[in-house]
């Protein structure tokens, strides 16, 4: 296309190619007025259809970052489970450690009394509770 009006304008040859290649797009991309309307109407429904594609994948993507998301809170829920299970089982272990030291501790405190009997049986009957508690230290 001639450049008539823009010929005073210094322009290398290559943006003036890059012109006529732009205005050749633009024409092309206008309808012609010989354009059946079958034509129209295809491309319309071309245009339609990808629209609609579009639609779709948008869609999807939506779908699949929703379900993503479902799958994390699934995720973080089992997560919690699991910590709130084991942090039960801990504290029940340590119930059962308990109740264990308690009842050592009681055979213990039993063992002491048993001593301290047997020491004031064999052990003649005016010595006092402190030399029997020095003598069971000793031991």
């Amino acid at each position: 296309m001639a450049h008539k009006r823009f010929a005073q304008i210094p322009m290398s040859k290559r943006m003036r190619e890059l012109c006529k290649e732009e205005d050749f797009a633009f024409l092309k991309s206008q309808p012609d007025q010989d354009q059946s309307s079958e034509e129209s109407k295809l491309q319309e429904s071309q245009t339609q259809k990808k629209l609609e594609r579009d639609h779709r994948q948008e869609e999807r993507q939506l779908n699949e970052q929703e379900r993503q998301r479902e799958i994390e809170e699934q995720k973080k829920v089992q997560c919690h489970a699991e910590k709130e299970e084991k942090w039960k089982s801990h504290v029940a272990e340590l119930a059962v450690k308990r109740e264990a030291i308690h009842a050592k501790l009681h055979r213990l405190r039993e063992f002491r009394d048993f001593q301290k009997k047997v020491l004031l049986q064999d052990l003649d009957p005016g010595s006092t509770n402190e030399t029997i508690n020095h003598l069971l230290m000793r031991l």
